[in-house]
C-alpha cells in the first residue's frame, strides 16, 4: 500500500479464480490433500505444510474452473486458448523487459544523482572556506581605524587603495552567500529528486514482481491445456466441489496459526465487502481486488515479528533472519506501539509484513489491509467511532472497512472504471499515475472476475 501499502493468508480468503493449472494427478482424481499434523509439527512448520496444499489446491481449482467454462462455452477453441495465452506472455514479457530497462534507468539516474550531490557538497564546503577568508580579511581590516590607515600609508592614494580593497571583500563575501544560498537550494533539490527516485525504483521492483507472477500462471497455463482433454464437465464439477472443501479446512487452519481468528469463507467475505462496500459506496467486487492484490504482492504479509521497540528492527518468523528496516522507527513505530497497546497485543509478537530485500525501503504493513501504522491512524477515528469500539488492523472485517474508507477517499464511489483504477493506483503508489498502469490493471481483471464469479454464486441468496 502507499505504502505502505506484500499473503498468501488473505489469498486464501478471496482468491476463487486465477490463472494457475492443476496437475495431471488431479485431474485425473487423484488425491492430493494430505491436513498436516499440528500434534508431529511446529506451528511455523504446520504452516508452511498448509500453505503449500493450499496453493496446490487452489491451482487445481482454477484450472478446473478454467476448463468448465472451456467445455460450456468453447469447447472447439483450445487451439485458439493457448494462441491467446501465448500472446499474453509475450506482451508479459515485453512489460518485464520494459520494466527492467526502467530499472536500469531509474539506477542509472540514482547513481548520476548520488554523484551530483557528492559535487555540490564539496561545492559547499569549498564555498565556506572561501567565505571564512573573506571573513579573516575583513574582520582584519575592520580593527584599523582611518587614522591608523592614513598614517600607516606613505601617501594619500594607499589609502584610498585599502578602502576600495575593503570594499572589494565586501562585494566578494556577497558573491559567496549569494552562491551559497544557491548550492544549498541546489542541494535540497537534488537530495529530493534521490528520494523520489528510490521510490520509483521501489514501485517498478514490485510491479514487475507482480508481473513474473502472472507470467509463470499464464506458462503453466498454456502447458496444461496442450495436455488437456474436452467433455469432461461432469468430472470437473465433481472435482472441483471436493478440492473446495479441502481448501476451506485449510485456509480456517492457517488464519488460526497466522492469528487471524475467524477466517472467512469466500461467501462470508462477500458478504462483510457488500456491508462495508455499502457504507463506504464502494463496489464490493473492486475491495476484494485490492485486497487480493495487496496482500499477494512479494509474499510478505505476517511474515515478520519486530524485534527491538526503539530502532524497528525486525526478524522473520520463518527464517530468523534479521532486518535492520523492519518499520520506520519515527513515522511508523511510535503508532505500532500505540495500536498494540490499545488492543493488548505483544508487539514484539504481531505479525507484520517484511521489508523485501532487493527494493529497500521498510516493512511493518498490517493485516489484511496491508497499511502502515501512519497511515491506519489517519484513519483510526472513523473507524472506531463506525464500529464503536477500537479498530483491529488484524480483524478481517476491520480491514475490509479500512480499505473501503481508503478506496473511497480515492474516488472509487462513482464506481466508474477509470475511477476505480484511479483509486487502485492511489492505493498502491499514493497517485493516480500510469507508470505504475500494471497494477490498476490487474486489480480490474481481478474485479471482473469477482463480478462474475459474485454474480454466480450468490445470485440466489
Amino acid at each position: 500500500m502507499y505504502k505502505h501499502f506484500q499473503l498468501f493468508f488473505l489469498s486464501g480468503i478471496l482468491l476463487v479464480v486465477s490463472a494457475l493449472p492443476a496437475s495431471p494427478a488431479s485431474l485425473r482424481g487423484e488425491p492430493v490433500f494430505l491436513f498436516a499434523q499440528s500434534q508431529a509439527l511446529t506451528p511455523i512448520q504446520e504452516r508452511e505444510v498448509l500453505e503449500n496444499q493450499l496453493k496446490e489446491l487452489e491451482q487445481q481449482i482454477t484450472a478446473i474452473e478454467g476448463d468448465i467454462t472451456k467445455t460450456q462455452k468453447e469447447k472447439n477453441s483450445l487451439k485458439n486458448q493457448i494462441s491467446l495465452l501465448r500472446s499474453k506472455i509475450q506482451k508479459l514479457n515485453l512489460q518485464i523487459e520494459q520494466s527492467n530497462i526502467l530499472i536500469g534507468d531509474l539506477r542509472s539516474q540514482i547513481v548520476d544523482t548520488s554523484a551530483s550531490i557528492e559535487k555540490t557538497s564539496a561545492s559547499i564546503e569549498k564555498t565556506k572556506d572561501q567565505m571564512a577568508e573573506v571573513l579573516r580579511e575583513v574582520y582584519e581590516e575592520n580593527q584599523k581605524s582611518q587614522i591608523e590607515i592614513v598614517l600607516a600609508s606613505p601617501v594619500l592614494s594607499d589609502f584610498f587603495t585599502n578602502m576600495a580593497q575593503l570594499a572589494s571583500l565586501n562585494v566578494r563575501l556577497e558573491e559567496l552567500l549569494g552562491n551559497m544560498e544557491e548550492l544549498n537550494d541546489s542541494l535540497s533539490n537534488q537530495r529530493d529528486a534521490l528520494k523520489s527516485e528510490r521510490e520509483e525504483e521501489e514501485n517498478f521492483v514490485k510491479i514487475q514482481l507482480l508481473q513474473k507472477q502472472e507470467n509463470q500462471s499464464l506458462q503453466a497455463q498454456t502447458q496444461d491445456l496442450l495436455v488437456q482433454t474436452q467433455g469432461k464437465e461432469a468430472e470437473y464439477q465433481k472435482l472441483l466441489a471436493d478440492k473446495q472443501k479441502q481448501v476451506q479446512t485449510i485456509r480456517s487452519r492457517i488464519f488460526e496459526l497466522i492469528g487471524v481468528p475467524d477466517a472467512p469463507t469466500f461467501g462470508e467475505a462477500v458478504e462483510i465487502a457488500k456491508t462495508v462496500g455499502a457504507q463506504a459506496r464502494v463496489r464490493p467486487a473492486l475491495l476484494l481486488a485490492v485486497l487480493t492484490q495487496e496482500s499477494s504482492l512479494g509474499k510478505n504479509v505476517g511474515q515478520c515479528h519486530i524485534a527491538d521497540t526503539t530502532s524497528g528492527a525486525a526478524v522473520s518468523i520463518r527464517t530468523g533472519a534479521r532486518f535492520a528496516n523492519g518499520m520506520h522507527p519515527k513515522r511508523d513505530l511510535p503508532p505500532f506501539l500505540l495500536i498494540t497497546e490499545s488492543l493488548k497485543r505483544d508487539p514484539l509478537n504481531t505479525p507484520v509484513s517484511c521489508p523485501i530485500p532487493s527494493v529497500g525501503g521498510y516493512g511493518g504493513a498490517m493485516g489484511p489491509a496491508q497499511f502502515i501504522p501512519s497511515t491506519w491512524m489517519l484513519y483510526k477515528p472513523r473507524l472506531d467511532t463506525s464500529l464503536g469500539r477500537p479498530a483491529d488492523p488484524w480483524n478481517i472485517k476491520d480491514a475490509f472497512l479500512a480499505s473501503a474508507l481508503y478506496l473511497a477517499d480515492s474516488g472509487a464511489t462513482t464506481q466508474t472504471y477509470n475511477a476505480e483504477w484511479c483509486a487502485a493506483q492511489k492505493y498502491f503508489s499514493g497517485r493516480c499515475s500510469k507508470t505504475y498502469r500494471f497494477y490498476g490493471d490487474s486489480v480490474m481483471s481481478l474485479a471482473a472476475r469477482y463480478e462474475k464469479d459474485i454474480q454466480r454464486r450468490f445470485s440466489n441468496l
